[in-house]
């Protein structure tokens, strides 16, 4: 990512952090008072919070400029000097066109809604280590609390996100605006720095047991059904039979439970076989790619569903493992050798369904490319492929999916370009995308300053003395 040297780029970076945001700020609903307050034991009024602003009919609390200013500066390379008053307009912005949203019938899903509040909890847990922490440190009762308020939050996330997509829709840049923005950087002697990026490609390897070795597991299995059936604690059996690590905690997946809904970030086969059965009812034994599973529907509540389950994973001999790699290192021989291009080795031999159609190229989770910046990679593929230089490739090494596939790969450095400042011809594309992103605000900045002259809008005298970029205190 480019490190931002003018005004101008700290301006969009921070609109779309500030945009991008996701983050538990928990809106309490409030009528258009000046402070939010509770009784102490002695019938006191004390001042808990206050309403910073009211924007039709969504508020801004004080602490939220606080949380959203702290937000900013951990995710914003560097330090962004910003002031309390500057940062309540941005958010002021955002409610403004919440609100708006609503006002021109913007539909959001409850699926849409729930797939984001999962995406989060699933980042959420990965981060902190279990559901019970994260409960824990937000402070709520229950994963049902914690989800509930989400929901909020991320419904007025797409609210906002789909009303800017109205609004921008129709905006589009020409190569002689691009042209003009990257001269106007160029003067200014502010054009950004890029970091080194990279290019990847691979072919990988399934690890696959052997027939015996899936024939026991699913007899396993089989014995464990038939004895939960005739009376043992299906709890007891996950905590002694299943390769789930969470089986043994405290939290979401102990003891094998899970609460899951269809938008849950449960896997497809999971989900199809949970949702196939009536309550109490025990699954047959089934594959997913983590492994064999039996399932049990302990309990159906409306669109949720309590289950039990137990996975058990096929071992792989290290016979299996030594065949796999030393069959990936005859692939690199023969592509080293000339026999065969890096291209037909992937058709030919890899078994990743992702890249098997794309020469082999690795996309970048984050950005949605081929493009990895060299400095934001993931630390072990960076420490396997930071030293390679173009065209080089890794001997074969040993991966696979948390708790799931077992596989060798190896890895081809397709292109490497090295960090440098920005060059026009070079980083068209990402100069047009700083344009466009610069002109999209430049959109929504007119919509707002037209908006605001018909919404309702209540600032709290501490704020009165602000001076805002547009016209909030319609003066």
């Amino acid at each position: 990512m480019m490190q931002i040297k003018n005004n101008n780029l700290k301006f969009i970076k921070m609109k779309k952090n500030i945009i991008g945001i996701t983050f538990l700020l928990f809106f309490v609903g409030l009528n258009a008072q000046d402070s939010l307050t509770v009784e102490s034991e002695n019938s006191n009024r004390i001042k808990v919070d206050g309403v910073a602003v009211v924007v039709g009919k969504n508020i801004v609390l004080d602490s939220d400029i606080d949380k959203f200013k702290k937000e900013l500066q951990q995710r914003v390379e560097g330090k962004v000097d910003i002031s309390d008053c500057e940062m309540l307009e941005e958010l002021m912005n955002q409610k403004l066109i919440a609100h708006h949203a609503v006002v021109d019938s913007i539909v959001v899903t409850e699926v849409e809604i729930n797939s984001e509040v999962q995406r989060n909890i699933a980042y959420f847990t990965q981060q902190l280590g279990s559901m019970e922490k994260v409960v824990k440190m937000y402070g709520f009762n229950d994963e049902e609390d914690l989800r509930k308020e989400l929901f909020e939050i991320q419904k007025e996330q797409l609210l906002i996100r789909k009303e800017r997509a109205a609004i921008t829709e129709k905006v589009d840049v020409t190569p002689e605006e691009v042209r003009t923005y990257f001269k106007n950087l160029e003067k200014e002697k502010s054009l950004p720095e890029f970091s080194a990026e990279i290019e990847l490609a691979q072919i990988v390897k399934i690890v696959k047991p052997s027939d015996e070795e899936i024939v026991r597991v699913l007899a396993k299995l089989n014995e464990i059904k038939k004895e939960i059936e005739d009376g043992y604690s299906f709890r007891l059996k996950a905590i002694i039979n299943s390769d789930d690590p969470a089986v043994s905690g405290n939290g979401e997946g102990a003891g094998g439970k899970y609460t899951i809904t269809r938008e849950s970030g449960f896997i497809k086969e999971f989900k199809e076989m949970a949702f196939s059965l009536d309550e109490g009812e025990i699954s047959e034994p089934f594959e997913s790619g983590f492994g064999y599973h039996v399932i049990q529907v302990e309990k159906i509540r409306g669109q949720q569903r309590d289950v039990r389950h137990i996975l058990i994973q096929p071992k792989i001999s290290p016979k299996e493992l030594k065949a796999s790699q030393d069959e990936l290192a005859k692939v690199r021989e023969q592509i080293l050798n000339g026999e065969i291009t890096f291209e037909e080795a992937v058709v030919k031999y890899s078994e990743d369904k992702e890249t098997r159609n794309n020469k082999g190229l690795i996309l970048n989770p984050q950005t949605n490319d081929t493009r990895f910046n060299l400095t934001r990679m993931d630390p072990t593929l960076y420490g396997r492929v930071s030293n390679l230089k173009a065209g080089e490739i890794t001997e074969p090494y040993y991966d696979e999916i948390r708790g799931g596939e077992k596989m060798h790969k190896i890895i081809l450095l397709k292109s490497k370009v090295e960090g440098h400042t920005a060059n026009f011809t070079q980083d068209y594309e990402k100069i047009q995308k700083l344009t466009l992103q610069k002109k999209q605000e430049e959109t929504v900045d007119k919509w707002s300053k037209d908006k605001i002259i018909d919404t309702y809008i209540k600032i709290n005298k501490d704020f009165k003395k602000c001076e805002f970029k547009n016209n909030w205190k319609k003066d």
